[in-house]
């Protein structure tokens, strides 16, 4: 099984973008962040048409929205809010896997957090805080499940290496002290192994967003990791190979997220 994680940044300014990342990688399920519309606005037909009949979306007016796309069938699709804020973050399905059984998907689009790490000066930040806070309750109570996949853009770059330097980014939201303090308690909920850093060592630097700001961005690859793949230990021994397709980076118009590709032998 092949899964790819990608924030879109718009599916349907992007659409052909999808299409020709469908056409190249051959994605078995594939779950796209910030959608950007709603869910009757959503290219589903298009979807459908490029092979991916099974569908879970919760998408959002003009903002946010996840949608999971998938070749085998989805079962018991449902969204959480994890907040009193109800704007499109989350979509969970069961794969149905000929010979694997299910496999359990959550597709998340964590807030980004604004750009002051207080929550008393920023309410989009104690948002965040409080969203991660939510999730980590939900997840603590699913202890035990097995065959489980967390993705999406997380927003958080954890480790040292998942910024181009800890240094000067550690006061910049996505790396602060206790924005990667909730995030670890989440990880540790179920709990979760980080499916990237399982094949690629956390002593190398690994990222999957690098901002639109810079003419070049690989000259000055200034990225950070805020999209992950997260498995619980049961299919930890499954996973294969897993990257990110930067190269995507490079396409004309595309999004300032790289998509991240995860293999399975289930």
């Amino acid at each position: 099984m092949r899964i790819i994680t990608w924030n879109i940044n718009s599916v349907r300014a992007r659409l052909h973008l999808a299409e020709q990342l469908i056409e190249e990688a051959k994605p078995d399920i594939l779950c796209l962040q910030e959608i950007k519309c709603t869910n009757d606005q959503f290219p589903a037909k298009a979807f459908e048409e490029a092979g991916y009949p099974f569908q879970a979306v919760r998408g959002f007016k003009a903002y946010h929205g996840v949608a999971t796309l998938s070749k085998f069938p989805l079962s018991d699709p449902y969204t959480l809010m994890h907040s009193t804020i109800d704007d499109g973050r989350h979509i969970a399905a069961n794969a149905e896997i000929p010979q694997a059984g299910s496999v359990a998907i959550d597709n998340y689009y964590i807030p980004a957090g604004g750009d002051i790490p207080d929550r008393e000066q920023n309410d989009k930040f104690g948002h965040k805080l409080d969203f991660i806070d939510a999730m980590t309750n939900h997840f603590t109570d699913k202890k035990g499940e097995d065959k489980r996949i967390l993705v999406g853009d997380l927003n958080i770059a954890p480790l040292e290496n998942d910024v181009w330097s800890h240094k000067q980014v550690s006061k910049v939201v996505s790396h602060t002290p206790i924005e990667v303090e909730v995030f670890t308690k989440l990880q540790h909920a179920l709990p979760w192994v980080d499916a990237m850093r399982q094949i690629i060592p956390a002593s190398e630097k690994l990222y999957s967003w690098w901002s639109y700001r810079a003419r070049d961005w690989r000259a000055s690859n200034r990225g950070r990791r805020l999209d992950h793949v997260w498995i619980t230990e049961n299919l930890s021994p499954k996973l294969k190979a897993i990257k990110v397709l930067d190269h995507v980076r490079d396409w004309e118009k595309t999004s300032d997220h790289a998509p991240v590709q995860a293999d399975f032998e289930l």
